[in-house]
Protein backbone atom coordinates (compact mmCIF):
# COMPACT_ATOMS: atom_id res chain seq x y z
CA UNK A 1 0.00 0.00 0.00
CA UNK A 2 1.37 3.63 -0.90
CA UNK A 3 1.30 6.07 1.51
CA UNK A 4 -0.99 8.53 0.94
CA UNK A 5 0.90 12.41 -0.05
CA UNK A 6 1.09 14.42 3.00
CA UNK A 7 -0.96 17.55 2.79
CA UNK A 8 0.97 20.70 2.32
CA UNK A 9 0.00 23.93 4.11
CA UNK A 10 2.33 26.60 3.57
CA UNK A 11 2.20 30.45 4.06
CA UNK A 12 4.02 32.00 0.40
CA UNK A 13 4.99 35.46 0.36
CA UNK A 14 4.84 36.99 -3.21
CA UNK A 15 8.40 37.66 -4.22
CA UNK A 16 6.95 40.81 -6.24
CA UNK A 17 5.04 42.41 -3.73
CA UNK A 18 6.00 40.96 -0.50
CA UNK A 19 2.58 41.96 1.74
CA UNK A 20 0.70 39.72 -0.32
CA UNK A 21 0.97 35.86 0.93
CA UNK A 22 -0.72 32.78 -0.11
CA UNK A 23 -1.87 29.70 2.07
CA UNK A 24 -1.38 26.71 0.14
CA UNK A 25 -3.61 24.44 1.98
CA UNK A 26 -3.95 21.19 0.06
CA UNK A 27 -6.28 19.27 2.22
CA UNK A 28 -9.02 21.96 1.36
CA UNK A 29 -8.87 20.69 -2.36
CA UNK A 30 -11.11 17.67 -1.36
CA UNK A 31 -14.40 19.59 -0.79
CA UNK A 32 -16.69 18.74 -3.35
CA UNK A 33 -17.28 21.86 -6.13
CA UNK A 34 -20.43 23.01 -6.80
CA UNK A 35 -21.99 23.48 -10.62
CA UNK A 36 -21.86 27.25 -10.21
CA UNK A 37 -17.66 26.64 -10.27
CA UNK A 38 -17.93 26.10 -13.57
CA UNK A 39 -19.85 28.10 -16.54
CA UNK A 40 -21.97 26.21 -19.69
CA UNK A 41 -20.69 28.20 -23.12
CA UNK A 42 -22.41 29.71 -25.41
CA UNK A 43 -21.04 27.87 -28.28
CA UNK A 44 -23.03 29.17 -31.38
CA UNK A 45 -21.44 31.06 -33.74
CA UNK A 46 -24.15 33.90 -33.88
CA UNK A 47 -26.48 34.85 -32.12
CA UNK A 48 -29.68 37.24 -34.12
CA UNK A 49 -30.00 39.23 -30.63
CA UNK A 50 -27.02 39.45 -29.57
CA UNK A 51 -25.10 43.22 -29.91
CA UNK A 52 -21.76 42.10 -30.49
CA UNK A 53 -22.10 39.72 -33.19
CA UNK A 54 -21.45 41.01 -36.70
CA UNK A 55 -24.24 42.34 -38.54
CA UNK A 56 -25.84 43.42 -34.97
CA UNK A 57 -23.73 46.65 -35.31
CA UNK A 58 -26.89 48.89 -34.71
CA UNK A 59 -27.21 47.58 -31.46
CA UNK A 60 -24.31 49.18 -29.97
CA UNK A 61 -22.77 53.05 -29.82
CA UNK A 62 -20.96 53.44 -33.11
CA UNK A 63 -17.33 51.90 -33.09
CA UNK A 64 -14.22 53.61 -32.06
CA UNK A 65 -12.30 51.59 -33.88
CA UNK A 66 -12.73 48.53 -36.53
CA UNK A 67 -10.37 46.17 -37.20
CA UNK A 68 -10.12 46.05 -40.25
CA UNK A 69 -12.31 48.64 -41.21
CA UNK A 70 -16.00 47.71 -42.91
CA UNK A 71 -18.64 45.02 -42.59
CA UNK A 72 -16.04 42.07 -42.11
CA UNK A 73 -14.59 43.34 -39.09
CA UNK A 74 -12.34 40.80 -36.73
CA UNK A 75 -12.19 43.55 -33.98
CA UNK A 76 -14.35 46.38 -32.91
CA UNK A 77 -13.95 48.90 -29.96
CA UNK A 78 -16.92 50.33 -28.66
CA UNK A 79 -17.84 52.76 -26.03
CA UNK A 80 -19.22 51.24 -22.91
CA UNK A 81 -23.00 51.84 -22.44
CA UNK A 82 -22.49 51.40 -18.73
CA UNK A 83 -19.23 53.21 -17.81
CA UNK A 84 -17.24 53.16 -14.41
CA UNK A 85 -15.87 56.42 -15.54
CA UNK A 86 -16.65 58.98 -17.55
CA UNK A 87 -15.24 61.67 -20.18
CA UNK A 88 -17.61 64.62 -19.13
CA UNK A 89 -16.22 65.21 -15.75
CA UNK A 90 -14.59 68.48 -15.52
CA UNK A 91 -10.68 68.22 -14.02
CA UNK A 92 -11.52 69.23 -10.00
CA UNK A 93 -10.22 67.74 -6.65
CA UNK A 94 -12.08 67.85 -2.97
CA UNK A 95 -10.65 67.52 0.07
CA UNK A 96 -12.36 67.67 3.51
CA UNK A 97 -10.75 66.80 6.91
CA UNK A 98 -9.29 63.51 6.00
CA UNK A 99 -11.85 62.83 3.12
CA UNK A 100 -10.58 63.73 -0.43
CA UNK A 101 -12.35 63.20 -3.96
CA UNK A 102 -11.48 63.64 -7.13
CA UNK A 103 -14.10 63.24 -10.04
CA UNK A 104 -14.48 59.98 -12.09
CA UNK A 105 -12.77 60.84 -15.11
CA UNK A 106 -11.82 58.65 -17.74
CA UNK A 107 -12.91 56.01 -20.80
CA UNK A 108 -14.69 52.82 -20.88
CA UNK A 109 -14.55 51.08 -23.74
CA UNK A 110 -15.43 47.75 -24.63
CA UNK A 111 -13.34 45.57 -27.47
CA UNK A 112 -15.43 42.84 -28.98
CA UNK A 113 -12.84 40.16 -29.68
CA UNK A 114 -14.07 38.33 -32.63
CA UNK A 115 -17.09 38.14 -34.99
CA UNK A 116 -17.76 34.50 -33.61
CA UNK A 117 -20.46 34.43 -30.92
CA UNK A 118 -19.03 31.47 -28.84
CA UNK A 119 -15.92 31.36 -29.57
CA UNK A 120 -13.31 30.76 -26.45
CA UNK A 121 -9.99 32.15 -26.33
CA UNK A 122 -8.09 28.99 -26.87
CA UNK A 123 -10.38 28.61 -30.30
CA UNK A 124 -9.04 31.64 -31.69
CA UNK A 125 -5.85 31.25 -34.18
CA UNK A 126 -2.52 32.54 -32.94
CA UNK A 127 -2.68 35.21 -35.70
CA UNK A 128 -6.04 36.57 -33.98
CA UNK A 129 -4.61 37.12 -30.66
CA UNK A 130 -2.09 38.55 -32.13
CA UNK A 131 -4.07 41.36 -33.78
CA UNK A 132 -6.26 41.15 -30.89
CA UNK A 133 -3.42 42.50 -28.44
CA UNK A 134 -1.93 44.79 -31.21
CA UNK A 135 -5.24 46.41 -31.34
CA UNK A 136 -4.83 47.19 -27.48
CA UNK A 137 -1.44 48.47 -28.07
CA UNK A 138 -2.48 50.90 -30.44
CA UNK A 139 -5.56 52.25 -28.64
CA UNK A 140 -3.81 52.75 -25.45
CA UNK A 141 -1.59 54.44 -27.00
CA UNK A 142 -4.20 56.59 -28.63
CA UNK A 143 -5.42 57.10 -25.16
CA UNK A 144 -2.78 58.53 -23.41
CA UNK A 145 -1.56 60.86 -26.88
CA UNK A 146 -5.13 62.07 -26.54
CA UNK A 147 -5.23 63.43 -22.79
CA UNK A 148 -2.49 64.01 -20.57
CA UNK A 149 -4.60 63.70 -17.34
CA UNK A 150 -5.02 60.07 -18.27
CA UNK A 151 -2.14 58.30 -15.66
CA UNK A 152 -3.23 54.94 -16.66
CA UNK A 153 -4.76 52.50 -19.11
CA UNK A 154 -5.89 48.59 -18.18
CA UNK A 155 -7.20 46.21 -20.16
CA UNK A 156 -8.73 43.43 -18.95
CA UNK A 157 -11.35 40.32 -19.66
CA UNK A 158 -14.30 38.49 -17.73
CA UNK A 159 -15.22 35.60 -18.57
CA UNK A 160 -18.24 34.09 -16.89
CA UNK A 161 -20.34 35.27 -14.65
CA UNK A 162 -18.37 34.71 -11.44
CA UNK A 163 -15.95 36.86 -12.95
CA UNK A 164 -18.15 39.65 -14.13
CA UNK A 165 -18.64 39.10 -17.57
CA UNK A 166 -22.85 40.29 -18.40
CA UNK A 167 -22.19 39.29 -22.15
CA UNK A 168 -21.58 35.62 -22.56
CA UNK A 169 -20.13 37.21 -26.62
CA UNK A 170 -16.63 37.01 -26.37
CA UNK A 171 -15.28 40.67 -25.04
CA UNK A 172 -12.77 42.21 -23.29
CA UNK A 173 -12.56 46.00 -21.65
CA UNK A 174 -10.56 48.99 -21.96
CA UNK A 175 -10.16 51.54 -18.76
CA UNK A 176 -8.24 54.87 -19.01
CA UNK A 177 -7.91 56.18 -15.16
CA UNK A 178 -6.69 59.34 -13.78
CA UNK A 179 -4.97 57.68 -11.04
CA UNK A 180 -2.40 54.59 -11.61
CA UNK A 181 -4.37 51.52 -9.59
CA UNK A 182 -3.11 50.58 -6.57
CA UNK A 183 -2.24 47.04 -7.46
CA UNK A 184 0.17 48.35 -10.89
CA UNK A 185 1.90 51.11 -8.06
CA UNK A 186 2.46 48.23 -5.64
CA UNK A 187 4.38 46.02 -8.25
CA UNK A 188 6.26 49.58 -9.50
CA UNK A 189 7.09 50.09 -5.87
CA UNK A 190 8.57 46.88 -5.21
CA UNK A 191 10.25 46.04 -8.24
CA UNK A 192 11.95 49.75 -8.26
CA UNK A 193 13.54 48.96 -4.28
CA UNK A 194 14.45 45.39 -5.58
CA UNK A 195 16.45 47.23 -8.24
CA UNK A 196 17.46 49.28 -6.02
CA UNK A 197 19.28 46.97 -3.88
CA UNK A 198 20.33 44.51 -6.48
CA UNK A 199 20.79 45.72 -9.55
CA UNK A 200 18.31 43.21 -10.77
CA UNK A 201 14.66 43.14 -12.11
CA UNK A 202 12.66 40.69 -10.21
CA UNK A 203 10.52 39.74 -12.99
CA UNK A 204 13.52 38.84 -15.20
CA UNK A 205 15.20 37.22 -11.75
CA UNK A 206 12.11 34.98 -11.27
CA UNK A 207 12.15 33.94 -14.90
CA UNK A 208 15.69 32.63 -15.11
CA UNK A 209 14.57 31.14 -11.60
CA UNK A 210 11.63 28.95 -12.71
CA UNK A 211 13.91 28.09 -16.33
CA UNK A 212 17.40 27.14 -13.93
CA UNK A 213 15.98 26.56 -10.30
CA UNK A 214 16.46 23.52 -8.56
CA UNK A 215 15.69 23.28 -4.63
CA UNK A 216 14.94 20.32 -1.86
CA UNK A 217 12.45 21.41 1.06
CA UNK A 218 12.86 19.69 4.38
CA UNK A 219 10.31 19.08 6.96
CA UNK A 220 11.55 21.35 9.73
CA UNK A 221 11.49 19.14 12.38
CA UNK A 222 12.85 16.05 11.09
CA UNK A 223 14.92 16.83 8.38
CA UNK A 224 13.34 14.77 5.62
CA UNK A 225 12.92 15.67 2.22
CA UNK A 226 9.29 16.75 1.85
CA UNK A 227 9.23 17.94 -1.81
CA UNK A 228 11.82 18.90 -4.33
CA UNK A 229 11.25 21.59 -6.95
CA UNK A 230 13.00 20.94 -10.48
CA UNK A 231 14.43 22.87 -13.21
CA UNK A 232 11.50 24.23 -15.22
CA UNK A 233 8.65 23.33 -12.47
CA UNK A 234 6.95 26.67 -12.46
CA UNK A 235 7.35 26.53 -16.60
CA UNK A 236 3.69 25.81 -18.87
CA UNK A 237 4.46 27.44 -22.19
CA UNK A 238 7.34 28.69 -24.01
CA UNK A 239 7.82 30.84 -26.80
CA UNK A 240 10.27 32.71 -28.86
CA UNK A 241 9.72 35.69 -26.86
CA UNK A 242 7.62 34.55 -24.35
CA UNK A 243 7.10 32.35 -21.38
CA UNK A 244 4.07 31.46 -19.30
CA UNK A 245 4.91 30.41 -15.96
CA UNK A 246 2.64 29.39 -12.93
CA UNK A 247 3.50 31.68 -9.91
CA UNK A 248 5.59 30.32 -6.64
CA UNK A 249 2.29 32.41 -4.51
CA UNK A 250 0.38 31.95 -7.02
CA UNK A 251 -3.27 33.53 -5.61
CA UNK A 252 -5.47 31.35 -7.27
CA UNK A 253 -5.04 27.71 -7.98
CA UNK A 254 -4.56 27.30 -11.93
CA UNK A 255 -3.37 31.25 -12.18
CA UNK A 256 -0.78 32.06 -14.87
CA UNK A 257 1.33 34.71 -16.08
CA UNK A 258 2.64 35.57 -19.49
CA UNK A 259 5.60 37.72 -19.67
CA UNK A 260 8.39 38.31 -22.39
CA UNK A 261 11.79 36.17 -21.88
CA UNK A 262 13.63 39.57 -22.76
CA UNK A 263 13.44 42.26 -20.49
CA UNK A 264 10.58 44.70 -21.46
CA UNK A 265 8.73 47.36 -18.97
CA UNK A 266 6.47 48.69 -21.92
CA UNK A 267 3.88 46.89 -23.82
CA UNK A 268 3.05 49.51 -25.63
CA UNK A 269 6.82 49.39 -27.46
CA UNK A 270 5.86 45.63 -28.35
CA UNK A 271 6.70 45.21 -32.07
CA UNK A 272 3.75 42.88 -34.23
CA UNK A 273 6.38 40.12 -34.98
CA UNK A 274 7.12 39.46 -30.95
CA UNK A 275 2.93 39.57 -30.45
CA UNK A 276 2.94 37.11 -33.07
CA UNK A 277 4.92 34.47 -30.69
CA UNK A 278 2.90 36.05 -28.00
CA UNK A 279 -0.25 35.03 -29.75
CA UNK A 280 0.62 31.46 -29.85
CA UNK A 281 1.84 31.30 -25.96
CA UNK A 282 -1.48 32.78 -25.09
CA UNK A 283 -3.48 30.92 -27.28
CA UNK A 284 -1.56 27.15 -25.86
CA UNK A 285 -1.88 28.12 -22.02
CA UNK A 286 -5.43 28.82 -22.59
CA UNK A 287 -6.07 25.53 -24.36
CA UNK A 288 -3.85 23.71 -21.65
CA UNK A 289 -5.95 25.05 -18.88
CA UNK A 290 -9.22 24.41 -20.82
CA UNK A 291 -8.28 20.63 -20.96
CA UNK A 292 -7.61 21.01 -17.27
CA UNK A 293 -10.15 22.85 -15.70
CA UNK A 294 -12.47 22.70 -19.34
CA UNK A 295 -15.68 25.84 -18.24
CA UNK A 296 -13.45 27.57 -15.32
CA UNK A 297 -14.29 31.40 -15.28
CA UNK A 298 -11.78 33.40 -15.84
CA UNK A 299 -10.14 36.85 -15.31
CA UNK A 300 -7.26 38.09 -17.13
CA UNK A 301 -5.44 41.65 -17.05
CA UNK A 302 -2.29 43.22 -18.35
CA UNK A 303 0.13 45.45 -16.32
CA UNK A 304 2.40 47.60 -18.20
CA UNK A 305 4.92 50.26 -16.22
CA UNK A 306 2.89 53.82 -16.04
CA UNK A 307 2.75 55.54 -19.20
CA UNK A 308 5.32 58.93 -18.85
CA UNK A 309 7.46 57.16 -16.48
CA UNK A 310 10.45 58.45 -17.86
CA UNK A 311 12.80 57.31 -15.20
CA UNK A 312 15.80 54.80 -16.51
CA UNK A 313 14.95 52.90 -12.99
CA UNK A 314 11.57 52.12 -13.77
CA UNK A 315 12.63 51.38 -17.06
CA UNK A 316 15.01 48.71 -15.76
CA UNK A 317 12.66 47.55 -12.70
CA UNK A 318 9.47 46.41 -14.29
CA UNK A 319 8.45 44.20 -16.39
CA UNK A 320 5.26 43.89 -18.06
CA UNK A 321 2.88 40.83 -17.98
CA UNK A 322 -0.61 38.96 -18.59
CA UNK A 323 -2.08 38.15 -15.47
CA UNK A 324 -4.50 34.78 -16.48
CA UNK A 325 -6.77 33.92 -13.27
CA UNK A 326 -8.94 31.49 -13.07
CA UNK A 327 -12.07 31.49 -10.69
CA UNK A 328 -12.41 27.73 -9.22
CA UNK A 329 -13.61 28.93 -6.00
CA UNK A 330 -15.13 31.52 -4.35
CA UNK A 331 -13.36 34.00 -1.57
CA UNK A 332 -14.29 32.68 1.76
CA UNK A 333 -14.62 35.12 4.78
CA UNK A 334 -11.48 34.20 6.33
CA UNK A 335 -9.44 35.26 3.14
CA UNK A 336 -11.55 39.02 2.95
CA UNK A 337 -11.42 39.23 6.34
CA UNK A 338 -7.55 38.11 6.25
CA UNK A 339 -6.44 39.05 3.05
CA UNK A 340 -4.88 35.66 3.03
CA UNK A 341 -5.71 34.33 -0.68
CA UNK A 342 -5.85 30.63 -0.03
CA UNK A 343 -4.77 27.68 -3.25
CA UNK A 344 -5.88 24.41 -2.59
CA UNK A 345 -3.52 22.83 -4.89
CA UNK A 346 0.09 23.67 -4.83
CA UNK A 347 1.80 25.53 -7.26
CA UNK A 348 4.02 22.57 -8.27
CA UNK A 349 1.40 20.57 -9.06
CA UNK A 350 -1.17 22.98 -11.09
CA UNK A 351 1.96 23.47 -13.69
CA UNK A 352 2.68 19.50 -14.17
CA UNK A 353 -1.29 18.92 -15.18
CA UNK A 354 -0.91 21.80 -17.20
CA UNK A 355 2.66 20.99 -19.01
CA UNK A 356 1.33 17.00 -18.83
CA UNK A 357 -1.49 18.45 -21.52
CA UNK A 358 -0.63 16.93 -25.30
CA UNK A 359 -1.50 19.96 -27.53
CA UNK A 360 -0.90 19.10 -31.20
CA UNK A 361 1.65 21.46 -33.27
CA UNK A 362 1.39 25.09 -34.44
Amino acid sequence: MTDEPKPVREIRINPVVPTESVLVATARGMRPRKAEDTVQRDTRPHVDTCPFCRGNEEKTPPAIRTVPEGPDWAIRIVPNLYPVLGDDQPSTALAFGLQQVIDGYGRHEVVIDHPNHGIAIHEMSADHLALLFRTYRDRMTELHASDPRLRYVLVFKNFGPAAGASIPHSHSQIIATPVVPENVQNEVAHAKAHHAKTGQCIFCSLIDEALTFEATIYDRDSGAVRRKIAVGQYVVERGEHFVAIKPFASRYEWELHILPLKHNADFLVENDERLADFGRVLRRAMARLDHVIGGAQYNFFLHTVPYGSESDELAASYHWHLEICPRTSIPTGFELGSGLFVSTISPEDAAAQLRAVKLPDD
